[in-house]
């Protein structure tokens, strides 16, 4: 028998409801994301609402000239100014500042950062937060590369990408490997963006990490293990974006292998 399966074991992975008081907060930046926003708002409030969880948006907007922030106002009109908290910036900025930026107006004490272009499904959260109270995790990140979670949950299913072509695939494995022989950071999945932090840890991560883009995801899991945090890991599956194109590009490439050794040298 599996001993994951037995009903005591079940019962610490949260199969059964539990009351839950936390509050959690997500950050979404955007940039662009006029056709996106409205879908993935819909869904998260849909999640929160269902398992009776206090929650809240922050939309980080990075002076989107398609209209973001007007659909942010309205979408704030609909489910309420305590919901929905619009917090736009100047110019765009970076990813990893606008986490920053988000993370100053956060009242929960969980808090989910993630993409608002649809690639993550809020359908994962629930699992997130059954792992982290499970095991009083620190940290919670999605995985597209584990078939399991890490330590054990019964309802979680492999993971994987769906909308790339075999190039970018190659490319998101191979950065992942070249990160995972180098820095050894204890997590599968270091260039993934849909992540689950208790508050303070966040607050106290994000003030040592001084990258910023996309290698900001790295360092914050590097210096997590450096820091001896506790972190889970939930397979998710990671759809391309629905509307708009992809921020990446050849420059964060190159960033993303210079981060490798800056960090390799200095955590």
């Amino acid at each position: 028998m599996n001993p994951f399966a037995s009903s005591v074991s079940l019962n610490m992975q949260g199969r059964y409801d539990t009351s839950n008081t936390h509050k959690y907060s997500v950050i979404l930046p955007t940039y662009n994301e006029r056709k996106n926003l409205p879908i993935i708002v819909w869904l998260l409030a849909k999640v929160f609402q269902e398992h009776q969880l206090a929650w809240e948006i922050v939309v980080v907007d990075d002076a989107s000239p398609d209209g973001t922030q007007e659909v942010a106002v309205e979408l704030a009109k609909v489910y309420g100014e305590d919901k929905i908290l619009l917090r736009p910036r100047a110019g765009k900025l970076g990813l990893g500042t606008a986490y920053i930026h988000g993370l100053n107006f956060c009242t929960g004490d969980f808090v989910i950062i993630m993409d608002a272009d649809f690639s993550h499904h809020p359908k994962f959260i629930p699992q997130f937060i059954r792992l982290q109270q499970a095991h009083n995790l620190d940290i919670v990140t999605g995985t597209r590369y584990r078939s399991t979670s890490t330590p054990y949950l019964a309802d979680a299913r492999p993971g994987g990408v769906h909308g790339w072509d075999l190039k970018r695939k190659l490319v998101s494995r191979g950065a992942n490997f070249l990160a995972a022989t180098v820095l050894s950071p204890g997590v599968s999945d270091l260039t993934g963006s849909f992540r689950l932090y208790r508050l303070p840890v966040l607050r106290h991560i994000i003030t040592l990490t001084q990258s910023r883009g996309y290698v900001f995801q790295m360092e914050m899991m590097v210096r997590a293990r450096a820091l001896k945090y506790t972190v889970g890991e939930v397979p998710i599956t990671f759809v391309d974006r629905i509307f708009g194109e992809s921020k990446l590009g050849a420059d964060e490439v190159v960033g993303y292998a210079k981060g490798v050794w800056s960090l390799f040298t200095s955590v």
